[in-house]
């Protein structure tokens, strides 16, 4: 049996390159070990069977952003129950068409953002990019969110009217938004700058009762058909 030797070292003989590129190597998710994929530099290997992807690339490995479809009853900044506790590798949406391959590193240090109340569900946003961080922190403000709501009751006169423009929401004037109804019993808000418990708020004031909601997009990023506790990855590149 020979002495156990660290993976990085093994890989760089095994590859001819140096201790960083066989790092990388292994980092990206391109070395496994008796044919499991290992991410683990230091991980020690004697007799194991050590094997380098053939389509192995030198990449600059680029930070996670991952899109959860939340549930309803999840917390999606702090709470409980955290939303980031769904984000699994068993739970990526088998249709993700990122592109980006599934690391264990990606599911480490992930930021949730942009708030979704607790009793509502759909788009959430958590990342390891600070990139993406600044974009829905800073800029927040400005990203439209789009949202459809259950309501039932009897709208109030003029209430169509109200919640584009001319309600208020905790003693403050709201900004004009963009509310149609997309059926008999939805309303689908197109809104920017939303606060916790606005919509139901909003709804109450001409006199409707909200039954669901669900958040469809942020910025340029839709939902689509991704089922409630699946998540995808955000392509490299992309943006909100």
């Amino acid at each position: 049996m020979s002495d156990p030797v660290r993976l990085a070292k093994y890989v760089a003989d095994l590859a001819r390159c140096s201790r960083i590129e066989a790092e990388q190597y292994i980092k990206n998710g391109w070395v496994t070990v008796d044919g499991r994929v290992v991410e683990d530099p230091a991980l020690p290997v004697s007799t194991e069977v050590v094997a380098l992807n053939p389509a192995a690339q030198l990449e600059a490995v680029e930070p996670a952003t991952i899109l959860l479809h939340k549930p309803v009853g999840y917390d999606a900044i702090k709470g409980r129950k955290a939303a980031a506790g769904l984000v699994q590798p068993g739970t990526r949406w088998p249709d993700d068409p990122s592109g980006v391959r599934l690391l264990e590193r990606h599911f480490q240090r992930l930021t949730p953002l942009v708030p979704l109340d607790t009793d509502a569900s759909g788009l959430m946003v958590l990342t390891q990019d600070r990139r993406v961080w600044r974009r829905l922190t800073e800029d927040g403000h400005q990203i439209e969110q789009e949202y459809v709501v259950e309501v039932r009751g009897q709208i109030a006169p003029y209430g169509l009217y109200k919640l584009n423009h001319g309600l208020q929401f905790r003693g403050h004037p709201l900004r004009p938004c963009k509310v149609s109804w997309q059926n008999e019993f939805r309303l689908r808000f197109a809104i920017k700058g939303v606060q916790g418990g606005q919509l139901r708020d909003m709804c109450a004031q001409v006199g409707l009762d909200v039954v669901a909601i669900r958040r469809i997009r942020i910025g340029k990023v839709a939902l689509a058909k991704m089922p409630a506790g699946a998540w995808r990855y955000l392509p490299v590149g992309g943006s909100f």
